[in-house]
């Protein structure tokens, strides 16, 4: 019987870190950047270990490189292999595990307001943390691609994945002093239907929990419509019309009232959905802690009170 032809294990062992890296990122050329090689190399190690492991490790997705079940075991392996590594880098000293490069989305108010300030305080602990932030207002799936972390408003429903309720804050309908007093109060919400909306695009808006406006005033027309929440403040701070604003954002705001707070409100949850094989990274787990400490920090502020 012919003696089997297996790699290494030191060349299994860094084929698997190049699998988690693609894991990590959902991109060959993301991952060779980070490794400090290229792309064809990359692919090459893939390959070998798919080889070596009998089976697809990967597949495309609609954002990117997806694990297999296979995958998923490799993917743990590697992981052990990275965290090895780091203690042994490290040697007398214990290595911090939060460390390494954490990829998050989130929407503009939150990332601005929560995510920000829950960062720099875990940074300020783990300095050896980053992370990347990408704003954007789009419903949660299990399988995005390169992402440790989705931010989204309202439950998710998702599978593979691990969701977290981070709290909830409140929305109301807002104009600017100097446009009140130019176009008048709305004392009822049939007067604030005669006024224009400052809001997101109808036809753009991913997230179905957001068209509360438009449900709660029926017949009020868009004044300006964007995908950026920033533009809707600012243009409602302009007398653009009355804006549907996040009231953590519009409270800080002297020139800006709230209308109708008892009549013209929503609240809604922001939820944390996290890869599965990302969670067991004590990295996306700080950062997810943090999160929840900075909601519950600015929990009234979240509410409007």
């Amino acid at each position: 019987m012919p003696a089997r032809n297996d790699p290494p294990a030191s060349q299994i062992a860094d084929q698997l870190l190049v699998l988690l890296q693609v894991a990590r990122t959902g991109r060959y050329t993301t991952a060779a950047q980070a490794l400090g090689v290229n792309h064809t190399t990359v692919a090459r190690n893939i390959t070998a270990l798919e080889r070596s492991l009998g089976g697809r490790l990967l597949v495309r997705g609609a954002d990117g490189w997806e694990l297999t079940s296979l995958g998923r075991r490799a993917a743990r392996a590697g992981e052990a292999v990275s965290d090895a590594v780091d203690r042994l880098v490290a040697g007398d000293t214990e290595a911090d595990p939060v460390t390494g490069v954490v990829r998050m989305t989130a929407t503009d108010g939150f990332s601005a307001y929560i995510a920000s300030p829950a960062i720099a305080r875990l940074r300020g602990e783990h300095p050896e943390l980053s992370v990347e932030l990408v704003t954007v207002t789009r419903v949660a799936t299990h399988h995005r691609s390169g992402v440790d972390i989705d931010v989204v408003v309202g439950e998710p429903s998702v599978q593979r994945a691990k969701a977290v309720c981070l709290g909830d804050y409140v929305l109301g309908m807002y104009g600017s002093r100097d446009y009140l007093a130019r176009h008048g109060t709305p004392a009822t919400v049939d007067e604030m239907s005669r006024h224009g909306l400052v809001y997101f695009i109808d036809s753009m808006l991913q997230v179905n929990h957001l068209d509360a406006p438009r449900r709660l005033v029926p017949g009020m027309r868009d004044a300006l419509a964007s995908t950026n929440v920033f533009v809707h403040v600012e243009a409602t701070r302009a007398g653009a019309g009355l804006g549907f604003l996040p009231c953590f954002m519009a409270d800080r705001h002297d020139d800006l009232v709230r209308l109708l707070p008892d009549e013209v409100t929503e609240r809604l949850p922001y939820w944390a959905v996290v890869r599965s094989e990302s969670w067991r990274r004590p990295a996306v787990a700080a950062v997810v802690q943090a999160l929840l400490a900075e909601m519950a920090e600015q929990r009234e502020r979240m509410l409007g009170q």
